[in-house]
């Protein structure tokens, strides 16, 4: 097995949950999520979040609104629906479960009862 390919797995699986993470806390630029995300060391290219943006708007689970810039084309700022904001409480709800659950077999540290020798009753 590939370790690098087991942990990429493992990252694209809760992508959409820390991006909709920090879009929660308000508007959000994709530069500003790619940099938070990168402050993580969860590093996102621009060509992997703005399909998923799009995905996500498509899907009302995002709305965006444009503000002009100083310095270049307008800006296009990212925030949660009511939907989105449903969709991230289960999304949550569902990693807290998970990482519970992993991190109670990660820590465990007893052995597994031995079951060779026990007669099966029927």
């Amino acid at each position: 097995m590939n370790i690098e390919n087991t942990q990429s797995q493992m990252r694209k699986g809760i992508l959409e949950f820390c991006i909709l993470s920090v879009i929660r806390r308000g508007e959000a630029y994709p530069s500003d999520i790619v940099e938070e995300m990168k402050a993580a060391n969860l590093h996102i290219f621009e060509g992997t979040l703005y399909p998923l943006l799009t995905r996500l708007k498509n899907a009302d689970m995002l709305t965006y609104r444009w503000v002009e810039s100083n310095s270049g084309p307008p800006r296009k700022y990212f925030s949660l629906t009511e939907k989105g904001q449903a969709f991230y409480n289960e999304l949550e709800a569902t990693w807290k479960e998970l990482a519970n659950a992993v991190n109670t077999l990660a820590k465990k540290t007893d052995s597994m009862p031995d079951t060779t020798n026990q007669n099966p009753s029927f």
